[in-house]
C-alpha cells in the first residue's frame, strides 16, 4: 500500500490536473493488474429480495457489456434489447469460464430494431420490464416509444453527454451549467427533456470521455497505435490543454448506483475521473500505461492543415472537464481508476493483447511531420 500510495503521489499533482511529467513516470506499473470486482460487497443492493426485471437498451458494446454484468451479479433479471447482429454475450479478456458461463446462462436477449417503434411498443409492454438502462438512445423520438409502453415504469435510467454543456471559459462544467442546443449531442439533450416532461422517474447520466477495455471510440488507442509503431504524437497547440477521461468500469459502478437511488430520482449526474490531465499528459500516461519509452510529441497548429474529413486529433481542441461532486455526495459513488491504472487496465485487456476496433491511420500523421520536416 505504500508503494502505491508513493506512485500515484509521484504521478499526480496536489491539484485536480495531471501532467505526468518525464519524471514521474520512471516507475512501472505494467505488472498491476487487478481482477474486476467494484466495491463488490459494498454494492449489494438486498437484490435477492429486490430484484428488477430491467431492460437494457444496448448491451452488446462496450458500456452495455460492463453494466449487464454487475446488474447480474446483482440478482437482477437482466434483457438485453439489440438487432442481433452481434453475439449477445462474449467472453471478456481476464473473465474465467465459469464467470462467463453464469453471467451468459441469465442474460436474456430481445432482438429488434428501436427504430421500428410498433414493435417496440408491443414487445416491451408485454415484458413489463421495471427499469429501463438507455445506452445507446440518441434521440428523444427513441426514448418516447418506451415510455409509452411501460407505463408502469420504475425508474429510466439514461446514458447522456457531457457533450451537451456550452463551451464556456468558467469551468469544470456542473450539472446546472447552461446547455448548447445546437451541440452534436443535440439529441442526448432533447431526451433529458423530454423525460423531465413525462410522468417518469428517471436519471441521466453525462460521461465524458470514455475509456477502457472494448471501446470503440478511437481514444486511449488512438495513442497505443502510435506507440506501438515507435511514432511521434502529433498533439494540437501546445499539449496543455486540460481534458477528463471517466474509465468504462467505473461508468458501469455509478449507473447501478443510481438504480432505486431516491437521491437520483429527475436528477443528472456528471461521470468521469477524478483527475484532469494535459493532452501532452495523456500521452505520457499511455506510454506508461503501456510500457513504452517516453513519446516523442510534436505539436502542431491545425490552422496550417486542410485534413478534409478526418480527424487528426481524437479529442476535442478545447479544455473540456467536469465536477463529479455531485455524483460522490448524492450516490456515494468513487472512482476505482486513476488515469494510469485505468489506461494499464484497458491496455493488458485489449490493445496490449493485439484486439483493437479501428487499424491505425497514420495519414494526417504524415501530413503534420511533412510539414514540420519542411521547416525544419
Amino acid at each position: 500500500m505504500a508503494a502505491t500510495a508513493s506512485l500515484k503521489s509521484s504521478l499526480l499533482l496536489p491539484s485536480p490536473i495531471s501532467d505526468f511529467s518525464s519524471a514521474a513516470l520512471s516507475i512501472s506499473t505494467q505488472t498491476r493488474r487487478r481482477s474486476w470486482q467494484p466495491r463488490g460487497a459494498r454494492m449489494q443492493v438486498a437484490a435477492a429480495a429486490d430484484s428488477k426485471n430491467i431492460l437494457v437498451m444496448g448491451g452488446t458494446r462496450f458500456i452495455g457489456v460492463f453494466l449487464s454484468r454487475l446488474l447480474v451479479k446483482e440478482g437482477h433479471q437482466v434483457t438485453l434489447f439489440t438487432r442481433g447482429k452481434a453475439p449477445i454475450t462474449q467472453q471478456l479478456p481476464g473473465e474465467s469460464d465459469a464467470e462467463y458461463a453464469e453471467f451468459s446462462s441469465k442474460v436474456l436477449h430481445l432482438k429488434g430494431d428501436r427504430q421500428d417503434f410498433d414493435f417496440v411498443k408491443t414487445s416491451l409492454a408485454a415484458k413489463g420490464f421495471d427499469v429501463v438502462y438507455d445506452i445507446n438512445g440518441r434521440e428523444a423520438v427513441e426514448v418516447a416509444p418506451i415510455l409509452d409502453a411501460l407505463p408502469n415504469l420504475e425508474q429510466y435510467i439514461y446514458c447522456s453527454s457531457a457533450g451537451v454543456y456550452l463551451k464556456s471559459d468558467l469551468l469544470p462544467h456542473f450539472e446546472t451549467d447552461a446547455v448548447d442546443p445546437k451541440s452534436r449531442h443535440k439529441g442526448k439533450l432533447e431526451t433529458e427533456s423530454l423525460l423531465e416532461t413525462r410522468d417518469v422517474n428517471w436519471t441521466s447520466i453525462r460521461p465524458v470521455y470514455i475509456y477502457g477495455p472494448l471501446n470503440y471510440n478511437p481514444v486511449e488507442e488512438w495513442f497505443f497505435h502510435r506507440l506501438k509503431a515507435g511514432r511521434p504524437i502529433p498533439v494540437p497547440g501546445a499539449g496543455n490543454q486540460i481534458t477528463q477521461l471517466g474509465h468504462v468500469k467505473d461508468l458501469a459502478t455509478a449507473f447501478v448506483l443510481a438504480l432505486g437511488n431516491p437521491k437520483a430520482s429527475k436528477q443528472v449526474f456528471n461521470i468521469s475521473g477524478a483527475k484532469y490531465v494535459t493532452f501532452d499528459g495523456l500521452a505520457r500516461a499511455c506510454a506508461k500505461a503501456g510500457g513504452f519509452p517516453e513519446p516523442e510529441i510534436v505539436h502542431y497548429n491545425p490552422k496550417d492543415f486542410d485534413f478534409g474529413k478526418k480527424k487528426a486529433f481524437p479529442f476535442r481542441d478545447q479544455h473540456f472537464f467536469a465536477s463529479i461532486e455531485k455524483a460522490t455526495r448524492e450516490l456515494g459513488w468513487t472512482p476505482e481508476y486513476d488515469l494510469v491504472e485505468g489506461l494499464t487496465d484497458s491496455y493488458n485487456l485489449d490493445f496490449g493483447r493485439g484486439t483493437f476496433r479501428k487499424a491505425a491511420d497514420f495519414t494526417t500523421d504524415d501530413m503534420i511531420l511533412g510539414k514540420k520536416l519542411v521547416s525544419v
